[in-house]
């Protein structure tokens, strides 16, 4: 850890300031999604804009390509959740509520996600000069459908998003993209708070519905 973090300041002082602005959007993304916040889709927009030009520019093609189906996903995100915040005026409007989707499915959707990544990674390896191909795609393809889930408020997305961005930090370390491993490093802790945090606040609405409906 400590060469790590030796490597992330030499890093720093070679001023890739584009990079750094979007790790620290991109951090502030995660924590503002974690803490329910409404706030972490504008910082994930202007995150996503930087990171698709970064991506691109080191032959990430489909971290590239994620990063603008991440920009649409801010849009539709912040809309998602603007719908049910409530306003001045209607103060009794509930907030999205966060829900759990059955294990059969998220298994069901795993098996998909694989079969769409291996073929996808078939294609980036033997028809295009992206690197790490299929790592890239896996990582790529299971973020389209977390990110989703977070748009969704889902509760299981922090566990994709664990894997993810585990995985994501060998890729990164890899590229030399120092300042975006550490980011993935942080994120794979966030996650894990993020789950327990949503996890507390599903099971807490719960308690307090079935309260409701006994009383």
């Amino acid at each position: 850890m400590s060469d790590l973090l030796i490597s992330f300041i030499t890093y720093a002082e070679s001023l890739p300031w584009l990079e750094l602005v979007a790790m620290l959007l991109a951090l502030a993304y995660v924590l503002l999604a974690a803490a329910g916040s409404i706030w972490c889709w504008p910082a994930a927009l202007i995150s996503t804009a930087i990171y698709t030009y970064v991506f691109y520019d080191v032959l990430l093609l489909m971290d590239s390509a994620l990063s603008i189906y991440y920009l649409v996903m801010a849009v539709y995100g912040y809309w998602a959740w603007q719908q049910r915040t409530p306003t001045k005026n209607e103060q009794s409007s509930p907030p999205l509520d966060i829900v759990s989707w059955q294990f059969s499915f998220h298994v069901k959707a795993c098996l998909v996600l694989t079969f769409i990544a291996l073929a996808l990674g078939y294609i980036m390896a033997n028809y295009t000069p992206a690197d790490f191909p299929y790592l890239d795609t896996f990582t790529t393809v299971f973020a389209v459908f977390a990110t989703y889930l977070v748009a969704q408020k889902v509760l299981e997305n922090w566990l994709y998003w664990i894997v993810i961005d585990a995985a994501s930090i060998y890729l990164y370390i890899e590229k030399d993209l120092t300042p975006t491993a550490v980011l993935f490093i942080l994120y794979t802790f966030i996650a894990t708070w993020g789950y327990f945090k949503w996890r507390s606040l599903y099971l807490g609405n719960r308690i307090a519905i079935k309260h409701r409906v006994n009383s």
